[in-house]
């Protein structure tokens, strides 16, 4: 699996196709246990030379320095519930622009968890769903 340079990477988290040689690190972007937390650093870089020139013209205009914190933790965790909202659906839609079948990444995650939680779902089923198969 081949990484992305800073620049594609930047590319990437913008909205951009990635060449077809990256195509199994977005997979990887999109299903492996970490996707939510990539989900929303996502989210911080694409507000982040908005927070930065918000923040600059806070203080080059003279205003408290308490009152531009806050507008910007307001708005940076407003776009963190935006970035959860439509975690799943944007990460599918990434993974099609870049050839994957559509909701391919929810299917792998779901996959990925099942396989994982096998043997607890068996557990839950001797206990609590006796004769069920």
């Amino acid at each position: 699996m081949k990484r992305p340079n800073v620049l594609w990477w930047l590319y990437y988290q913008y909205g951009g196709t990635l060449p077809a040689r990256y195509r199994a690190w977005v997979l990887h972007d999109g299903t492996c246990p970490t996707w939510l937390l990539r989900v929303f650093v996502r989210g911080l870089v694409i507000v982040a030379p908005v927070v930065a020139v918000l923040f600059t013209g806070f203080l080059l205009l003279g205003h408290s320095l308490p009152l531009a914190l806050g507008s910007i933790v307001l708005g940076l965790l407003v776009n963190l519930r935006y970035s959860w909202s439509y975690s799943v659906e944007g990460v599918d839609s990434r993974l099609a622009k870049h050839g994957y079948p559509r909701e391919y990444g929810s299917v792998v995650r779901r996959a990925a968890y099942d396989a994982t939680h096998a043997a607890e779902a068996e557990r839950y089923r001797a206990a609590y769903r006796p004769g069920e198969e």
